[in-house]
């Protein structure tokens, strides 16, 4: 789908506010034509930055005003009762209004979740919005839902996660059925608690392509393209993997640095080490979806410099472009209208 595509940014939003967010906006421009920009927050602040990047606001991008900021341990009811001209808030707003197609906020996860789920709504016959991203794996990377937002989840939101997940694989990654598994603590049928076995049970009835129950190392396999999970256990396996990373980044620095044999060795090895932190880099898939919602909201990391803000605006301009809500809400008619004539 071609066409122009407004984005709204919470400019002072994550640890860095618009010293990252300001310049990631400038990036994005230079690098998608099709894309306008709207930066949400205090003018005088945004027009700093933009001074220091040498940029002006021009027709592809404009400064919309916001007086308050949600602070990144601000309570999400507190933020949604007391902050309604945050840059935040205002920014969804524009979202609402259908003057921005999708907005990007890197600021307090619990707060954007409160906040857009209030304003937006969600979508019919959604219970729940959840959190998902894609994760680097052997042949490409996997989608992973919930990371986050709904720690006790039914067998339903189960269900309706794997639904949601499954579209947005389709329409991002161009899939005609992409593969969809549960996070089990083992693939046999009698392994899982009863919610998992009851979500398995509704997925092997549906039209999805559901593969059966995957285990955590399935994740990284490339053999299922959707992993579907409660947020309790989404959100522990990320923050594993990430420190998983480090650790592994940490001896592999260390070990190069041990001699001078081995300072010999990194410089040898150094274009592979590139390649491979290239592709595992945690910047390349910053940007994670709160689906599920009656528009696109992207949540990027609270610590995310220029580069990884700017990868969380493209994966908003792709969702926007691919109307991932709109075709998670025709997903959910069609299923229901299958489950009728049943």
């Amino acid at each position: 789908m071609s066409g122009i595509f407004t984005i709204a940014l919470d400019a002072m939003g994550g640890d860095h506010g618009a010293h990252v967010v300001v310049p990631a906006a400038v990036q994005a421009l230079e690098a998608y034509p099709d894309i306008h920009l709207i930066l949400v927050g205090d003018k005088a602040r945004i027009g700093e930055e933009l001074a220091a990047c040498g940029k002006a606001p021009s027709d592809r991008l404009r400064l919309h005003h916001a007086g308050q900021v949600v602070g990144m341990d601000e309570p999400p009811s507190q933020a949604l009762r007391n902050k309604k001209d945050s840059s935040m808030r205002v920014a969804i707003n524009l979202v609402k209004h259908q003057q921005a197609d999708a907005c990007v906020s890197a600021g307090n996860t619990g707060a954007l979740m409160a906040t857009a789920r209030y304003v937006l709504k969600t979508l019919p016959g959604i219970d729940r919005p959840a959190i998902i991203t894609a994760i680097p794996s052997i042949k490409g990377h996997t989608h992973m839902l919930d990371l986050g937002a709904n720690v006790d989840c039914t067998a339903t939101h189960l269900y309706q996660f794997a639904v949601m997940g499954s579209e947005l694989a389709s329409a991002v990654d161009n899939i005609a059925s992409p593969r969809v598994g549960l996070l089990n603590i083992g693939e046999e049928e009698i392994k899982g608690n009863d919610q998992v076995k009851e979500a398995a049970r509704m997925l092997e009835a549906s039209h999805l392509n559901y593969i059966g129950f995957v285990e955590g190392n399935d994740i990284y396999c490339g053999d299922v393209d959707v992993v579907v999970c409660d947020g309790f256990v989404g959100n522990v396996a990320l923050k594993t993997s990430e420190g998983v990373a480090r650790m592994v980044s940490h001896y592999m620095r260390n070990e190069f640095a041990g001699s001078l044999y081995s300072k010999l060795a990194a410089l040898v090895a150094m274009p592979v080490l590139k390649s491979f932190r290239k592709r595992i880099d945690p910047r390349a898939y910053n940007g994670a979806s709160l689906l599920g919602l009656q528009g696109v909201v992207i949540k990027s990391h609270g610590g995310a410099d220029a580069v990884a803000f700017e990868n969380a605006i493209r994966i908003a301009r792709l969702e926007a472009q691919k109307r991932v809500p709109q075709r998670i809400d025709k997903r959910l008619e069609e299923l229901l209208k299958e489950a009728n004539q049943q």
